[in-house]
């Protein structure tokens, strides 16, 4: 039986926002069918809450410490390796359609020669992934992302002559009067977009991903369909637009003592602009109402999605990863976007769905095990039979606990942030190489290390919002040593000797070793020398 992979990643999908999850006033039916035939990881966190560190976890399998692509536009370095390098040997062919938010590393592949144009050139330059079609969308009429062409020339074939479709069509609507009402603008967020549903980037992108599946044929694939909603500009089209009013919207979730002596680096995120927009209830009901529906076309696009599946035959050949690089906060805890920890930003939704005989006993469950983004690499390299590499892929399969043969794969998972480009970090008055913040959580206790401050501490059993910091609590000190204690110990972890595996070094380690090479370290006689290959029944070289 051939095997296939649908990687499914949303673009800031909070981890409760699907009614599998426990939204009162979402319902998303073909979200939570995937749900029903896999396993929906209730305890699963990013390694980075912000979109380019975190997808580079996803696709590396690796920590952002490892990997070394801190931020957004930070180049993934060359030489790392990525999904699809360690597919391609097994005769999978990996490929993209829509965003990875992948900055190349242009200085290290101008100094080892290799042309962007080239076969590995445009491999390494777009993350490992076969570039069926990518879409970043962000910014694609500034230097900041990469504009799509094939998307502009879908559009000019619908009848728009809008020199930037995705911007003033996909992602603005109009008033009574015409005028363009851009969705930049949170307050336009109610509007609906001027492009229809079938013209917006949801439906187009999942098109394009059926239309990678029906070429690859019978070639084993593995497919990352990786949408860029429901990510700002917060806009939708109709009939998604209005579906969702502020009675179906979750209350924010925040409190007055947040704001009360916070500690600095949470107190400077909530001075940003983006946070101080979310406090405005007018603002944040028009968002909330917009990311609702974006979400909503998500999911019948999912059921459309699915039905192809079905059509072609390939459902019960073909596993399927559906996720999040990260949440977004939209107003709860006094800031908007994501970036800090709190599960709002940290926790994502992520469902798998084996097709495998072996996880048949899983199905239709919810798994509290602590999981982590850099899982899913090597799950989708187990599913294909690949070796394990845990010299290179920090991450762990999560096949065992989907076939009940683990209950747990860690005691903690690390979420790691670079807040050196905000406006915060100025703020705060701290340097470039000490703006960094590392979340460990243990399953109750979330710690964040903060470099020049003291820790946040947030005891999630008896304060499940995480209203309550601990971190300057006398009575919590041995809490924050115990987990600070844990922190150091990961930072500890080999983590860039990634050329050669422990085994081989294990079989390299024998005793006569170098001396087999000619390499006569340590032996004061010959007589010494025949001595010891003697023993192990062995003559030496001559």
């Amino acid at each position: 039986m051939t095997k296939n992979v649908l990687f499914i990643m949303c673009d800031q999908l909070r981890w409760d926002y699907l009614s599998c999850a426990g939204h009162p006033g979402l319902d998303t039916p073909h979200i939570d069918a995937l749900a029903k035939r896999g396993v929906r990881f209730d305890r699963a966190y990013v390694q980075s809450t912000i979109c380019g560190p975190s997808r580079m976890s996803f696709y590396t399998g690796r920590y952002v410490s490892s990997h070394g692509s801190m931020w957004n536009n930070v180049p993934l370095k060359v030489g790392e390796m990525t999904l699809g390098d360690h597919l391609r040997p097994l005769g999978v062919r990996t490929a993209l359609c829509g965003k990875t938010h992948m900055s190349a590393d242009a200085e290290g592949m101008k100094r080892l020669g290799l042309a962007p144009d080239s076969t590995i050139g445009a491999l390494v330059s777009e993350c490992g992934f076969e570039p069926y079609e990518r879409d970043d969308g962000l910014h694609p009429s500034t230097s900041y992302g990469k504009r799509n062409k094939a998307y502009d020339d879908y559009m000019k074939d619908r009848g728009w002559e809008d020199e930037n479709p995705w911007e003033s069509v996909a992602n603005s609507g109009e008033d009574a009067d015409g005028n363009i009402l851009s969705g930049w603008f949170l307050d336009n967020s109610d509007a609906k977009a001027r492009a229809s549903d079938e013209e917006s980037e949801t439906p187009y992108i999942t098109r394009r991903s059926m239309d990678f599946i029906q070429e690859a044929g019978d070639t084993p694939w593995c497919l990352h369909l990786s949408y860029i909603k429901p990510h700002w500009p917060y806009i939708v089209p109709e009939p998604y637009h209005d579906m969702y009013p502020p009675e179906t919207h979750q209350p924010v979730l925040r409190s007055d003592a947040e704001q009360t002596d916070p500690h600095p680096v949470f107190g400077a995120f909530m001075e940003e602009r983006v946070s101080k927009a979310f406090t405005s209830d007018i603002t944040r009901t028009k968002v909330i109402g917009a990311y609702m529906g974006l979400i909503k076309q998500i999911d019948d696009q999912m059921g459309e999605l699915m039905a192809f599946l079905d059509a072609k035959g390939l459902t019960d050949e073909t596993m399927i990863v559906f996720t999040s690089d990260h949440g977004d906060y939209l107003g709860d805890h006094w800031l908007g976007e994501k970036e800090l920890f709190h599960d709002p930003s940290a926790r994502i939704p992520l469902i798998v769905v084996d097709p495998s005989k072996e996880a048949d006993a899983t199905r239709g469950t919810v798994s509290d095990a602590l999981v982590e983004a850099i899982d899913v690499v090597p799950t989708i390299l187990d599913y294909f039979d690949g070796a394990a590499v845990p010299h290179i892929i920090e991450g762990k399969s999560l096949r065992p606990l989907m076939q009940g043969k683990a209950d747990s794969l860690r005691d903690f998972v690390i979420s790691e942030y670079d807040y050196s480009f905000r406006q915060a970090r100025r703020r705060l008055g701290v340097s470039v190489a000490e703006a960094k913040l590392t979340m460990l959580f243990d399953g109750r206790w979330k710690y964040v290390f903060a470099e020049g401050f003291r820790p946040m501490l947030f005891d999630l059993q008896a304060d499940p919002d995480e209203f309550n910091d601990l971190g300057d609590d006398p009575h919590s000190a041995q809490e924050c040593e115990r987990l600070q204690n844990l922190f150091f110990q990961w930072t500890r972890r080999i983590s860039q000797r990634t050329t050669m595996s422990d085994a081989e070094i294990e079989r390299r380690g024998i005793d006569l070793n170098e001396a087999r090479a000619g390499v006569l370290i340590g032996f004061p006689t010959e007589a010494d020398l025949e001595a010891a290959f003697a023993a192990a029944g062995e003559k030496p070289k001559r």
